[in-house]
C-alpha cells in the first residue's frame, strides 16, 4: 500500500518535472527553435489545431524559423495564429511558407524572460508539493483506517519528503540552466 501511493507520487511528480521542462522550451532564447511555435493553435476548419500538426517547422539560420503549412490554404490561418500570439514576432508570408525572424533580444526583455521562467519552475514546484499533500493524505487515511502503523507512516512520510526534495532539486536546476541560456548574449 505504502509503496504504491510513493511509486505514484513519484510518477506525478515526475510528470510536473517533464512538464516544467516542456514549459521551459516555449521561454525564447536569442536562437530559433521550432518548440517556440509548436503549441501554437491554429484555427484549422473550425476547430483549433497546435501548428505542428499542420505544419512543418524548420530552422534554416540560427535566427530564422520557416514554417511550411501541408496545405497551402491554411497559410492565412497559420499567419493569423502567429501574429495572434505572444512571440512577438512578425510573420513574412512569401505564399509557400511563412518565415519569422527573430531579433536580439534586448536585456530588459531577457529580464523578462527569466521572470516568466521562474514563474514557470514554481508551478512545477507546486504541482510536485500537491503530488506529495495528496500522497500524505492516503497513507495518512491508511493509518487511521488500520492498514499501516504509526512507524510504517513515520518512515514513509520520510521517503516521500526525500522524493519531495528530488524533484524540486530538478526544477531547480532546469530553471538555473534556463536562466543562464537567457541571460547568455
Amino acid at each position: 500500500m505504502i509503496d504504491e501511493t510513493l511509486l505514484e507520487a513519484m510518477d506525478k511528480m515526475d510528470k510536473a518535472v517533464e512538464h516544467t521542462q516542456q514549459q521551459f522550451a516555449t521561454v525564447r532564447t536569442g536562437r530559433a527553435t521550432p518548440s517556440l511555435v509548436e503549441r501554437i493553435n491554429v484555427e484549422y476548419y473550425g476547430a483549433p489545431v497546435p501548428l505542428q500538426q499542420i505544419a512543418s517547422i524548420s530552422v534554416p539560420e540560427a535566427r530564422q524559423l520557416l514554417i511550411k503549412p501541408h496545405d497551402r490554404s491554411s497559410l492565412e490561418a497559420v499567419e493569423k495564429a502567429i501574429r495572434d500570439s505572444d512571440l512577438g514576432v512578425a510573420p513574412n508570408n512569401d505564399g509557400i511558407a511563412i518565415r519569422l525572424s527573430l531579433p536580439q533580444l534586448t536585456e530588459e526583455r531577457r529580464r523578462e524572460y527569466v521572470k516568466v521562467a521562474k514563474h514557470m519552475a514554481e508551478d512545477g514546484r507546486i504541482a510536485v508539493r500537491n503530488a506529495r499533500r495528496d500522497a500524505r493524505k492516503a497513507m495518512e487515511g491508511a493509518e487511521k483506517d488500520g492498514d499501516i502503523s504509526a512507524d510504517e507512516l513515520d518512515r514513509a512520510e520520510k521517503e516521500l519528503e526525500k522524493v519531495t526534495h528530488e524533484h524540486v532539486e530538478h526544477i531547480d536546476d532546469a530553471l538555473k540552466r534556463k536562466e543562464q541560456e537567457l541571460l547568455e548574449i
